[in-house]
Order: C-alpha cells, then sequence, then structure tokens
C-alpha cells in the first residue's frame, strides 16, 4: 500500500481553509460561532469578512436559531463549536429549526471524540454521529485528515440542506492528496485487498492505514475504504467489497451504539449477512488524558483493528 504523508496538522485547521475559501467564492456564506473562533480556525473568515460574520458568544441554542432564519434570506450558514455544544446542547434547536424545517444549515462541529484530550468527558462527544444521522434529512461527514476536511467544508456549501460536519483537535498526518474532489456520499478505496473489509472514519482512518500494514506483514490482505460520509452511505461500495471479502471490520472514534459500524451492519443484515467486528468505544463515556493515551485505553488504535480482524477471520 502506497500512502504518501504529506504534512501533518489538525482537521479543524482544514474547516479554516476551507470556509476562507468559500468567503472568497461564495457571497452567500456567513459564519457563526459561540465564543470559540480561535478554536474553529475561523479567525481568518473573520477577519477578511467581517460583515458576514457573526459572533453569538456563549448561546449554542440561539446560534442555531439565527443560522436558521439567515436561509430565508438565502445565506449558507455555517455553525461553529465543539462538537458536544453542536448536537447534545442544541439538539432541540437542530432538530426543530434546521433538521425538521429542512434549513441550509453546516452545522461544523470540532473536538470530536476522545481526542480533544484534556478536557475530558464533559466535551468528549462520542454520540454526535448517532443522534445526527438519526434526523431526517441531514447529511454527516466525518472527514479523515486536513485535506479531506477542506474540501468537505467546500462541498458542502454547493449540498442544498442540512449537514454535520464533524472534526477534531489533534495534529494527524496529511495523506489524501491536496486537490482530490470530496464526492458526498462516495466511500474512498485506500488500499485493495481479498480477505477483509476493513471501514474507518475520521481519526480511524490513519490507524486503519497503519493496521493494513500490520496485516499484510501477517499475510493478511485487507481492504480498506474511507467512509468519509456516514448518511448517506455508499451501500454500493460496502455490498461490493463485502462481496469479495466476505467479513468486515468497522473502526471509528464514537460510541459502538449509534456509529458508522450500526449502519454498516443494517446494510449487511438487509443485503448479504456477513462475520462483523466492530472497532469503537464501548458505552462508555471519556475522561481527560493525552489524545494518543485515550486512544489506546478505549481502544481505537490500530493494534485493535489488527486483533479485531484477526477475530473477523475466524468467523468466515
Amino acid at each position: 500500500m502506497e500512502i504518501d504523508i504529506l504534512g501533518k496538522n489538525d482537521t479543524r485547521s482544514g474547516f479554516g481553509a476551507g470556509l476562507s475559501y468559500l468567503g472568497e467564492t461564495n457571497p452567500n456564506v456567513v459564519a457563526l460561532c459561540a465564543d470559540l473562533t480561535g478554536s474553529l480556525k475561523m479567525n481568518d473568515f473573520q477577519n477578511k469578512f467581517p460583515d458576514r460574520f457573526f459572533q453569538v458568544g456563549i448561546a449554542e441554542a440561539n446560534m442555531m436559531g439565527i443560522a436558521a432564519g439567515l436561509t430565508i434570506g438565502g445565506k449558507i450558514p455555517f455553525t461553529g463549536t465543539f462538537a458536544n455544544f453542536s448536537t447534545s446542547r442544541v439538539y432541540d434547536q437542530v432538530r426543530q429549526s434546521i433538521a425538521y424545517s429542512g434549513k441550509n444549515v453546516k452545522i461544523c462541529a470540532s473536538h470530536a471524540g476522545l481526542t480533544l484530550g484534556e478536557d475530558g468527558a464533559t466535551h468528549q462527544v462520542l454520540e454526535d454521529i448517532g443522534m445526527m444521522k438519526m434526523l431526517p434529512g441531514m447529511t454527516v461527514i466525518n472527514p479523515c485528515d486536513y485535506n479531506q476536511t477542506k474540501a468537505a467544508t467546500i462541498a458542502i456549501a454547493d449540498h442544498v440542506g442540512p449537514v454535520y460536519l464533524r472534526f477534531g483537535r489533534p495534529k494527524v498526518p496529511i495523506f489524501i492528496p491536496e486537490n482530490q474532489k470530496f464526492e458526498i456520499g462516495k466511500g474512498l478505496l485506500l488500499n485493495e485487498g481479498t480477505d477483509v473489509s476493513i471501514f474507518a472514519t475520521g481519526h480511524l482512518v490513519w490507524e486503519a492505514i497503519e493496521a493494513v500494514k500490520e496485516l499484510k506483514n501477517k499475510g493478511v490482505s485487507a481492504e480498506l475504504i474511507n467512509i468519509h460520509t456516514i448518511k448517506p452511505l455508499d451501500e454500493e461500495c460496502i455490498l461490493s467489497s463485502v462481496s469479495k471479502t466476505k467479513c468486515v471490520v468497522s473502526a471509528e472514534e464514537h460510541q459502538i451504539a449509534g456509529g458508522l459500524g450500526e449502519s454498516i451492519a443494517k446494510v449487511l443484515a438487509g443485503n448479504s449477512p456477513a462475520p462483523m467486528e466492530f472497532v469503537a468505544v464501548n458505552d462508555k463515556f471519556g475522561e481527560s488524558g493525552k489524545p494518543a493515551d485515550l486512544m489506546k485505553k478505549y481502544g481505537l488504535h490500530s493494534s485493535n483493528i489488527v486483533d479485531a480482524t484477526l477475530r473477523v477471520l475466524k468467523r468466515k
């Protein structure tokens, strides 16, 4: 598997770069933030387009309502705050004012999952993908690196309808080509294989790349697909891969309940049942700690993907 590391940066910076690009190319794009402009990397947009930037303060529910209202005048609002405050804190406003009302709001959420680190369990939302994918009409995207997050940010501006864009805090390897087009709802094949299909999303894509290398040394041919769009899910891509490998591993920085793995299992159950293992957080809240240490403690490391693969191969 030939994967070139192009650098290292946080996915939230990819969002900031994409938002600035949209500011220059789409006059209808506006941005709102809930007192986290620096953390969301929205400073550049704020400085360049002050008349299109709204600092709402620590009032996330109000921000969602304002964003919904701005769409009525043809604006394309991008809201920015931490993932926990973009979902759990404002679920009623997102459900009623945005999803149910079909408003063209882009809910952009940083510091998702365990990897925000030291802020601890109250900020480490691990339920957000499940919450958002259950809302009718909501598109849910979880890109894997800086370049893919930038491309996704640009792509969702052209998509009509509510979107949840999830990204994170830590600096991670950049391996997606800089100008690769982002296609909503299309899985991205990173490595062809014949023994097992590994479907990974977000920060777990890099862990899966490392796992595929280790599995090759063990004589296992793993197919790796980056599922950056949780909803709509690329069912054709999933079924095509599993028809060849006959078994599956899913990997995500999210609760095992309600995440990517469950969505894949539903597709398999309705079309082509196959043995499956899940790499995810198993019904626990997070805790304060270094991101890398937390990933290991909660079973989200490349070694866990390797172990899950070896287990599922025994069930074929």
